[in-house]
């Protein structure tokens, strides 16, 4: 039964997580309230790695939440549910491509789509800065101050031309041994 559980819930998501991984947050944290499959906070280590790690980042979301909900036959599930809107609609679109690429009622529907896909994905960063700068407990709020500082010091090392110039791995490398001593 978690099979067809993950394959629907993953399929929805597939869906409906118009503009790519990242977009696929919000429908992951809901996934958190209504089923034990994995935490808020594991969901921000599920970011890390996806991240991280080579492959889009919404299958490898994906990937991730399914082999925590069910083990490797999960993660399988939940990969195919993911990418099977997507590819069933490109062999829909590829079937029309001439008609949809003249057609301006279509672009003008994925201009409007973008603006929604944008906010999509300002939500999930708002979500996941909650939940790895601000703690709740016994009901009351708990600043995560090393959390704060290193996104500061992050964000304005960021934009020094020199850092910006690293290779991505470099950086994702640098990330992941100053997250190592801070939970040391």
């Amino acid at each position: 039964m978690i099979y067809l559980t993950l394959a629907i819930e993953f399929f929805k998501i597939g869906l409906f997580s118009i503009g790519g991984g990242m977009a696929t947050l919000p429908f992951l944290m809901d996934l958190t309230t209504r089923y034990d499959w994995f935490t808020a906070s594991e969901l921000t280590n599920m970011v890390a790695i996806s991240e991280s790690t080579p492959g889009p980042v919404g299958v490898n979301m994906a990937t991730y939440a399914g082999y925590s909900a069910a083990g490797v036959p999960g993660a399988v599930v939940a990969t195919l549910a993911l990418t099977a809107p997507a590819i069933i609609i490109i062999c829909i679109i590829a079937k029309f491509l001439e008609n949809f690429n003249k057609n301006t009622t279509v672009k003008s529907v994925f201009y409007g789509i973008r603006p929604t896909v944008a906010a999509l994905i300002g939500y999930a960063v708002f979500e996941l800065l909650k939940i790895a700068l601000i703690t709740v407990s016994g009901g009351q709020i708990h600043l995560n101050y090393s959390g704060i500082i290193l996104c500061a010091v992050t964000v304005a090392a960021l934009q020094v031309k020199k850092i910006k110039a690293f290779h991505p791995v470099v950086m994702i490398a640098i990330g992941a041994g100053i997250g190592v001593l801070f939970k040391m």
